[in-house]
């Protein structure tokens, strides 16, 4: 299916869900995270803050758990046209930005690229690892940027039924696709 379908279908079903439903799927999808990747102390991890007009996993439970296990967590906020990586703790001070994210006040880019995961937001994710966000190409770029030992990873409420049909040459895959059922390794070629 072309990405615009895809989109257009995933958004849908996303809709469908309701709050408890999407709530329980998110705790299901960071318990396998947790049991798949089990983070460490002094690790970094790049995660993004959801939106919840649309419903996207509820990633503040992640969050909290890093915060409190000494983990280190940064998370993306739109300066420009440029995604910047700024690093939270406990009193991080956020507001919210013309799209409705949640996103700390400062604009005091981390330089940072060296993460050990990137939880990525997306709408869908395919067998090949192949995302399908909201279309506006941040995560690709960010993706470039990244050092090469970093997991990048998508989580989604849907298991991958459908292919990417209209894949471009500058998207990048995530290497990890986390779903309340299980967690998809793209690294070895799994289709």
């Amino acid at each position: 299916m072309l990405k615009a379908e895809l989109r257009k279908k995933y958004t849908q079903k996303r809709k469908a869900l309701s709050t408890d439903e999407a709530f329980l799927l998110s705790e299901k999808i960071f318990e396998n995270f947790i049991n798949h990747f089990n983070p460490q102390k002094g690790e970094k991890v790049h995660i993004f803050i959801p939106i919840p007009a649309r419903k996207e996993i509820d990633t503040q439970i992640f969050i909290h758990y890093f915060l409190a296990k000494n983990i280190r967590v940064y998370v993306p906020k739109i300066v420009g046209n440029r995604l910047i990586n700024i690093e939270i703790f406990e009193d991080t001070v956020f507001e919210t930005n013309k799209w409705g994210i949640s996103e700390p006040v400062s604009n005091e880019d981390s330089g940072e690229n060296n993460f050990q995961y990137v939880i990525t937001p997306l709408l869908y994710c395919d067998r090949k690892g192949n995302r399908v966000g909201y279309g506006k190409g941040f995560y690709d770029g960010l993706f470039r940027d990244l050092s090469v030992e970093t997991k990048k990873i998508g989580v989604n409420y849907f298991d991958p039924d459908e292919y990417v049909d209209d894949v471009w040459e500058n998207d990048i895959p995530v290497d990890y696709l986390v779903t309340p059922t299980e967690v998809l390794s793209f690294l070895s070629g799994w289709e």
